[in-house]
């Protein structure tokens, strides 16, 4: 139904994995278009004993940077077709490689996309962390129309088991515990590239409710509907360390 568009140096990330660093386009408001592969832990504002030398600490603790994939086995997409049915689209595979999120100009029928990052493991964030900044960096494969601009809603939620459902689709029954507006609307100069969205709040907010997954959904900022969707890249192929959803978090 929808054509998929797939789009130096390299780094290796906390996986061991050996990826590109994609080339990006400057900050626009709160969207940046760069993939960040910092991670570790970084010794921040001035040289400190701790850091490596001896005697007494003074100063703040060493922050820590993780980056986490989401799991491409719990994304997917819910699309109401009509007021009463929806088809719900979980877990990435062969046939499956993109989530969703708008109004299908075609159909006139809604996506809403939802990603999950595990905050548990070796990889994860502690759950007593004081979290500095969080972002979540997403490709964006396709936009139809060309032509179109989508303004976007991010939203912290939260499912467990972590299956979806057809009512978590709706704001209602599944309310949001906190969101963020990206901005500007995503345009066709997304289009094969990596767009980077601070959310930092929902992070904060995820760390104080003590939730096990950063679970978010991603929809259409709905005023007047507009028909425009954007497709958002989950492959599990080879590009998977430079192209899936990745939340890179900064904590203490």
């Amino acid at each position: 139904m929808i054509n998929q568009l797939t789009n130096g140096s390299s780094i290796q990330n906390s996986y061991g994995v050996t990826q590109p660093v994609k080339p990006y386009r400057p900050m626009v408001s709160a969207m940046v278009y760069v993939r960040t592969f910092a991670i570790g832990v970084v010794c921040v504002a001035i040289s400190l004993p701790g850091c490596g030398g001896g005697g007494e600490s003074s100063g703040p603790p060493p922050a820590i940077t993780t980056q986490i994939l989401s799991d491409a086995a719990l994304d997917g997409d819910i699309e109401q077709t009509s007021p009463t049915t929806f088809t719900v689209t979980q877990g990435m595979s062969p046939v499956v490689q993109s989530v969703f999120a708008g109004i299908y100009p075609v159909t006139l029928t809604e996506f809403r996309a939802f990603l999950d990052f595990p905050l548990t493991g070796p990889a994860g964030v502690t759950s007593n962390a004081i979290i500095e900044s969080a972002f979540l960096d997403v490709f964006i494969d396709n936009l139809q129309p060309t032509t179109g601009t989508i303004p976007i809603l991010i939203e912290l939620v939260s499912f467990q088991p972590p299956t979806l459902i057809e009512t978590d689709f709706d704001r209602t029954l599944q309310p949001p515990l906190a969101f963020v507006r990206v901005a500007p609307p995503f345009s066709q100069a997304d289009v094969g590239t990596n767009v980077s969205i601070d959310v930092t709040s929902l992070l904060v907010q995820a760390q104080q409710l003590q939730l096990p997954d950063f679970q978010v959904r991603i929809l259409e900022d709905l005023g007047p509907a507009i028909p425009v969707l954007i497709e958002i890249d989950d492959t599990t192929g080879a590009n998977r360390a430079s192209q899936a959803p990745l939340l890179t978090v900064t904590y203490f």
